[in-house]
């Protein structure tokens, strides 16, 4: 009786456990059909409503993720890996949702098949390695001397954002970013931090450009009648405020009579007199001031004397921006006035107020040489595209990355997929057993990113594929899909790059996601 009892509830486990992994595949399989339609320049946008009314318009798989409200916990698990592909390779954050959505799906026919989670787990990274050794064979090493292969790489990843129609402008200035602050055939990473995107509503996308120095949307403060064109600059940054001293406690002060208030004032103004006479005479004709939560940075009193002295002055400069101003003018923060001395100014050619269709600005031309630093200025004529210009360059911005850090590239439009299941279905048959039934599931499920292509594309998915395949069989490894003309092409000899790392990192991630959702047999909540 109690083997009996004992079967029983082993049965009961088996079940659960099978609910619970088709429960997460579903979950899972539903957050990658959500965004399968964004893949591709084809692909379609998301409208996203934010509880505050604010409303979002793109394409992007991680910002499309993050701003949605999931509850399951394997939905979850694919926020995390696009957000893991955002941070490994910056761009492939849909295809690598979507190639993992595919991988689940498949693996139902291999449960049915009496396959074992862990059985495909181990088989599904024993074909990701395998993928990884065959991509580093079939890519294309790059000539960074070789401008136009970069620009051509770039505008293969803003070809499928909104923005895909001004991409010859975008790409060259990503490209330029890129070349100004490294030597890419030397260095193995980027630092983005080096390249700041500055961003400020007004006129329209093509006159966003490169500023080899500084840009500050907010003006300058000149309410003093001050100068706002400063030739040969000696910039000073200081984190202090230019008013009136006051105590740490809220205290108040009662005056019983005019004289006494006249004192105060007199002593307020030879207080800020003092300050700005010895900023003055270091030298220094430009003065950025640090945003204060605290209290006015700047009063009205010292602006006026500042703009006696003839120095522009630029206040509400964010702690967030301090270091990368710094490097850039070869300045350093200045915390009290004491510290204030001459060899902590930055120098610059020219600062300059200009007015743009937005608003004025502030730019600081003319930086050091050493400074490896540069600003990208961008225009839209509304937030939401603007939103999206950024988006858009800081995927580009990360496509350069990769290719530092790989240095190789491979054809785009389904081509490297494409390849790299036929040549798993090769590799299934020479393997004994269970495994190769998962490796040719793992090979099938690649195929899901040139299938999805031509379906967002309008054209026949099956036939499309089926051509594709054909190709690729007969030797010619650099056919893709060619979604403007809508046929299959030598995708090399359309410009269509994609950096290696992208692929390699989507392949990785989305099949160690995958194991670790296969291995899941119970969901426990916790206190």
């Amino acid at each position: 009786m109690s083997m009996q009892v004992s079967s029983s509830d082993q049965h009961k486990a088996s079940e659960k456990s099978k609910d619970i992994r088709s429960s997460n595949i579903l979950a899972a399989k539903a957050v990658a059909d959500i965004i399968r339609t964004s893949l591709g320049p084809r692909g379609l946008d998301k409208m996203i409503a934010k509880p505050n009314g604010e409303v979002l318009i793109t394409n992007d798989g991680a910002t499309i993720l993050k701003e949605m409200k999931l509850q399951h916990p394997a939905a979850k698990m694919m926020v995390e890996l696009a957000k893991a592909q955002d941070v490994e390779a910056g761009d492939g954050t849909t295809s690598v949702v979507i190639l993992a959505g595919s991988l689940l799906s498949n693996c139902r026919g291999l449960f049915n098949k009496g396959l074992h989670p862990t059985v495909i787990a181990e088989s599904y990274q024993l074909a990701a390695n395998y993928v990884q050794e065959q991509l580093k064979e079939m890519a294309i090493p790059i000539d960074f001397d070789d401008h136009e292969s970069l620009i051509k790489t770039a505008t293969t990843s803003l070809s499928s954002k909104i923005v895909s129609q001004y991409s010859t402008i975008l790409a060259p200035i990503c490209v330029k970013s890129m070349l100004r602050i490294c030597n890419p055939a030397e260095d193995t990473n980027i630092d983005l931090n080096n390249i700041r995107v500055v961003s400020k509503i007004g006129g329209t996308i093509d006159d966003t450009q490169l500023v080899d120095g500084l840009v500050f949307t907010q003006g300058s403060a000149h309410k003093a009648n001050g100068p706002t064109n400063i030739s040969n600059a000696k910039i000073g940054l200081i984190q202090f405020q230019l008013s009136s001293p006051k105590s740490n406690m809220d205290n108040s002060i009662v005056i019983d009579n005019y004289r006494k208030m006249d004192n105060i004032l007199r002593e307020e103004r030879n207080y800020l007199k003092k300050i700005c006479a010895t900023i003055k005479k270091t030298g220094c004709n430009v003065l950025l001031i640090q945003k204060s939560i605290l209290r006015d940075a700047l009063s009205k009193i010292s602006l006026q004397f500042l703009a006696q002295l003839k120095i522009m002055v630029v206040k509400d400069i964010e702690r967030s921006d301090i270091e990368f101003i710094s490097e850039t003018l070869g300045c350093t923060p200045i915390a009290s006035i004491e510290a204030f001395t001459k060899d902590k100014l930055g120098s610059a050619e020219l600062v300059e107020e200009v007015s743009t269709s937005g608003g004025k600005v502030v730019k600081i031309t003319g930086v050091r040489e050493e400074a490896k630093t540069v600003t990208i200025f961008c225009r839209a004529s509304n937030k939401l595209i603007l939103d999206e210009v950024v988006r858009s360059i800081h995927d580009a911005l990360c496509v350069m990355r990769s290719l530092v850090k790989s240095k190789f590239m491979l054809p785009g439009g389904g081509a490297p997929e494409i390849e790299m299941s036929i040549l798993l279905h090769k590799y299934a048959d020479t393997l004994p057993g269970q495994k190769s039934y998962a490796i040719r599931a793992f090979a099938e499920s690649l195929e899901v990113i040139p299938y999805t292509l031509a379906e967002n594309a309008g054209l026949s998915p099956i036939s499309i594929v089926t051509e594709l395949r054909n190709k690729h069989i007969q030797g010619e490894i650099n056919s893709g899909i060619n979604v403007r003309k809508g046929a299959i092409t030598d995708i090399l000899q359309e410009n269509v790059f994609q950096p290696l790392l992208i692929t390699q990192s989507a392949v990785t991630l989305s099949s160690e996601t995958v194991s670790m959702i296969l291995k899941i047999d119970d969901i426990v909540a916790s206190r």
